[in-house]
């Protein structure tokens, strides 16, 4: 073995001793809820769906806002390539359900198999996939080494890591650099990752986030004028991909900014539904939770505790607050949903995941960055009692968004000499 392949084989060769304890493993996070038990085979390579006849794109998200972005590269490369089958793989429940969902047609999903030799070597022997496409910063030895053995042509798009992350890929320079050699093309979010990327021995030739690209999330409009006729004309402000500590604050500046109309709470989380019910109740508010089948009327918060509905949340909402940016560590969330919705968005000071992101649209009066409790409360406050500023806003973001879309395009050209002819 040279040494420039020794720290990946000694992974492959711990993974593949590891492999034979991950049925019980994988069996344990079922019985707390964190995996499918009906589909337990596809995290161990063995498929519950058969393959497409013709050519396969793979794309391979981790979570919701990963699997949630590649949906309209999903749709892009189907739109241009009707005879390309898709195959879009995750590893969490969530993001199983919401790719069950809104997947194309043509468009299938089945769990990313464990990063053991022989489950990935059984999820590429059945789906020989033309094309393999990773999102984000999902860096798996085995999947992407044996994938590049078996011939498949591979991509990095919409590329993030962290200083955190480069530092840790130094300590295997060796490996860092085998593991992005297998790409045929890498597209970074942003230049500092670009270049934590070209330090390491990766070769990015573009940009693309993928977070900022898409089509305005959908909704049920029925239900939709069902909840605007409830709220008879009064505003609602929500509250939208929350964490813990962030409810109970966003609450607070509402009702100090005179707690007008009806507050509607999305955590990030939807199972956190109940936690934050009690928690708001305990500040004195009265709550009602969607995944009950429980009504707003009445009450002084909503708890949209399910998935897949946030397009009719953001389309309902006169003010839309970004969680994951008043509380440390998260790093905000991708501001371009509400903003392709023409929302108002305002979100806290800690985004440091989005960073470039808020910092353009800030510079284009497309957001309200406030630092603190005080200060949110106040642009709710003057939000809610000047409606056209909230418009303005609105249309700020929306025309921001729409400047994403050339990046998608310019992006599916670079992947075009990738797939079969």
């Amino acid at each position: 073995m040279s040494p420039r392949s020794l720290a990946l084989g000694a992974y492959r060769a711990a993974t593949g001793l590891a492999e034979p304890l991950a049925p019980a493993l994988l069996n344990g996070r079922a019985r707390r809820g964190k995996e499918d038990p009906a589909r337990i085979a596809e995290r161990l390579g063995r498929p519950t769906a058969p393959r497409p006849a013709g050519p396969l794109a793979w794309l391979h998200a981790v979570s919701v806002g990963e699997a949630v972005s590649i949906l309209p590269l999903a749709q892009a490369l189907r739109a241009r390539r009707p005879e390309l089958s898709v195959l879009v793989t995750s590893g969490t429940r969530t993001s199983a359900e919401l790719l069950a969902k809104r997947l194309p047609q043509g468009a299938l999903h089945q769990y990313a198999p464990v990063d053991g030799p022989a489950a990935v070597a059984r999820f590429l022997a059945h789906w020989r996939p033309d094309l393999g496409i990773f999102v984000e910063s999902e860096l798996w030895p085995n999947l992407i080494l044996q994938a590049r053995r078996a011939g498949v042509r591979l991509a990095l798009l919409s590329a993030r890591m962290t200083e955190a992350s480069a530092r840790g890929w130094s300590r295997a320079p060796a490996a860092a650099a085998e593991l992005l050699a297998a790409f045929d093309l890498i597209l970074a979010q942003d230049e500092a990752t670009a270049a934590r990327l070209q330090r390491l021995g990766g070769s990015p030739s573009g940009r693309l986030n993928l977070k900022l690209v898409g089509e305005p999330l959908p909704c049920d409009a029925d239900e939709l004028a069902r909840l605007k006729a409830g709220l008879a004309g009064h505003p609602a402000v929500l509250a939208a991909s929350t964490h813990p500590g962030e409810e109970a604050l966003i609450a607070r500046a509402w009702r100090a900014a005179g707690a007008p109309g009806l507050l509607i709470v999305a955590p990030r989380h939807p199972d956190r539904g109940p936690a934050v019910a009690a928690e708001l109740t305990a500040l004195g508010l009265t709550a009602a939770l969607r995944s009950r089948g429980e009504a707003p009327g009445g009450a002084d918060v909503y708890l949209a505790d399910t998935l897949g509905e946030l397009g009719l949340f953001f389309r309902l909402a006169a003010v839309t607050v970004m969680g994951g940016a008043f509380v440390p560590g998260v790093g905000g969330h991708n501001p371009l949903e509400p903003a392709r919705l023409g929302c108002a968005v305002v979100t806290g000071a800690d985004v440091f995941n989005a960073a470039d992101v808020y910092a353009e649209m800030a510079e284009a009066g497309a957001v309200v960055v406030v630092g603190d409790e005080a200060e949110l409360a106040a642009t709710l406050r003057d939000l809610l009692a000047t409606p056209d500023r909230a418009s303005s806003l609105g249309a700020a973001a929306l025309a921001y968004a729409q400047r994403q879309g050339a990046a998608l395009d310019e992006a599916l050209a670079r992947l075009s000499p990738l797939l079969p002819a």
